[in-house]
């Protein structure tokens, strides 16, 4: 994943670290017995997950001799984030933090802040002869180094390293192709196109049953749905009302630029409101939770969404008895005034600058060594196997004579068994346990070559996704290379969320014709809305670090 890193999501990386979050830094906090050591983790109770029963749990108190003790939080980030800081602030804070990325985790900021006050302890010198197989995984991938060196030149904590090819280009459409069939229609291939599929999924009851209730287009929050539908006419990465990376940011002739600023900009989200307002796309796109739309994916009544934006098709269940499951394929970048761009993050879920693992002061120097051996467990191959999925024989087994692996070019090594929802899953810590999953360990993974099967999910999420490869745009802007820490950063993490906040809620606003994006009136108001949040400065302080880190 090397040369993929360097287009990584740095998410967190200019986020603001509270003040209040460590006014108990400077007192000595209170130590358990070496053989006690408590960590704080994400467990995912709704479940049935228990990270203090668990089947690894036990497995490495026995392998390291330890008694392992769980603070725990929930899987929703700004609930789990929210609890770090109280965990932190409190001054009775764990000897570890085991953390998930893409719920919650330590910015490259809060490492250096932490690191600076003593609150986190180095892990430099813990990396060495006692760690063989952390040490092999930075010497097989460099960038894995690379992620977790903070900005001042140490390692304070632990990244996670994950090669995921599909999660590389998230903003996806999924159409159903049984309806294309239906209407004689092809896959389209440029946006006045996609108008036309969509008018005919609207108009010509592809469904059959008589009833105007298709839905040409839906999706969920709107991110992969811009990032679709305007790529033809502007660089758009997926925008997150959280504003944790820079996604309104590109490139222009070597200068950053704010790509709403640009008529180009106003073009695409012109294309996506016209869409809007001739009903081809869903009301609720931009409000709807994942719930939401598989309620509609699964509607009782029939097949009612004729496409979806999102990463992959996970809005329709394998159960229900009309196949709808098989029906939805990829549709490729469309191609348009900016050409035919896809988003590329290189793997964002797991791919952040900053740590997911951490020790603390309250660790003694017995804990510290214990903790960094089981990390390197976990980044061995049978560690891995273990803490991600879990007991040998039962959530996963070895590879049998005509197992094909998910890059058939790979000799498989493992195969996942599929277990009745819940059982099993307190065998293992999931991803808490991903440390390291590079390109070949995950594409070696046992998977089903009928596509159209459960089992063969992962190989269609994976030819999907190469109908995107090699459309990354020229105007993405690698702000991973831009460095941005102390008072520099805190002041960036504000304006960051504010803009992309906005950013996020009024593109919303124009689809929806709340704002007109037809005004030159309404245009001129959205540009001065973000020049008063400071968007002028924003530009100017990633531009300054990435002249910088040249």
């Amino acid at each position: 994943m090397t040369s993929r890193f360097v287009r990584a999501a740095a998410a967190g990386a200019a986020l603001a670290v509270s003040a209040t979050a460590f006014a108990a830094c400077s007192s000595e906090p209170e130590t358990t017995p070496d053989d006690v050591i408590t960590i704080f983790a994400p467990q995912d109770a709704g479940q049935e997950q228990n990270l203090d029963e668990n089947a690894f749990t036990k497995l490495l108190e026995e392998k390291f001799d330890v008694d392992l003790q769980f603070e725990t939080t929930t899987w929703d980030g700004a609930a789990a984030g929210e609890k770090r800081q109280i965990s932190l602030a409190s001054g009775d804070y764990p000897d570890a933090y085991m953390l998930i990325p893409w719920i919650d985790q330590f910015s490259s900021d809060e490492l250096v802040k932490l690191g600076g006050q003593g609150v986190l302890m180095p892990l430099d010198d813990l990396i060495g002869e006692d760690t063989p197989n952390i040490t092999a995984a930075f010497e097989k991938e460099p960038g894995f180094k690379e992620l977790a060196t903070s900005p001042d030149g140490k390692i304070w904590g632990m990244p996670t390293w994950n090669d995921c090819f599909h999660c590389s280009y998230p903003s996806k459409l999924w159409m159903n192709s049984d309806w294309l069939d239906t209407l004689g229609l092809e896959q389209p291939t440029t946006p006045e196109e996609l108008r036309a599929v969509l008018e005919a999924f609207k108009t010509q009851d592809p469904n059959g049953n008589g009833a105007a209730d298709e839905i040409p287009l839906s999706a969920t929050g709107g991110g992969s749905l811009l990032s679709y539908l305007m790529n033809p006419f502007v660089y758009t990465p997926e925008m997150g009302a959280e504003g944790t990376i820079p996604a309104t940011l590109g490139v222009v002739g070597g200068e950053v630029v704010m790509q709403p600023t640009r008529d180009e900009w106003r073009e695409g989200i012109s294309y996506a409101a016209s869409l809007y307002a001739d009903g081809l796309i869903d009301e609720a796109a931009f409000t709807q939770n994942g719930e939401a739309l598989i309620a509609k994916g699964n509607s009782a009544e029939g097949v009612i969404v004729g496409s979806a934006a999102l990463m992959h098709p996970w809005f329709v269940s394998d159960d229900n008895e009309d196949g709808r499951y098989t029906q939805y394929n990829a549709v490729p970048p469309l191609t348009g005034p900016n050409g035919s761009d896809a988003t590329y993050t290189g793997g964002a879920a797991g791919a952040s600058p900053g740590a997911t693992f951490v020790i603390t002061n309250r660790s003694s120097e017995a804990k510290q060594k214990k903790l960094m051996q089981i990390v390197d467990f976990m980044i061995s191959y049978d560690g891995h196997l273990q803490g991600e999925f879990g007991v040998e024989g039962v959530n996963w087994v070895r590879p049998e004579a005509g197992d094909v692996a998910l890059d058939e070019t790979l000799e498989p090594n493992f195969k996942v068994v599929a277990l009745p929802a819940g059982e099993g899953l307190n065998n293992s810590w999931g991803p808490i346990a991903q440390f390291f999953t590079d390109e070949e360990f995950r594409n070696s993974q046992v998977t089903a070559t009928d596509v159209d099967t459960p089992e063969g999910y992962e190989r269609r999420l994976f030819e999907a996704t190469e109908l995107y490869a090699g459309h990354e745009s020229d105007e993405l802007f690698p702000y991973w290379e831009a460095s941005v820490t102390g008072e520099t950063a805190t002041e960036l993490a504000t304006i960051q969320t504010n803009v992309e906040s906005f950013v996020v809620q009024a593109a919303a606003e124009f689809v929806s014709g709340v704002r007109d994006i037809e005004s030159d009136e309404d245009w001129a108001e959205f540009q001065q809305n973000l020049t008063d949040l400071g968007a002028e400065r924003y530009v100017q302080i990633y531009q300054e670090a990435w002249d910088a880190s040249k």
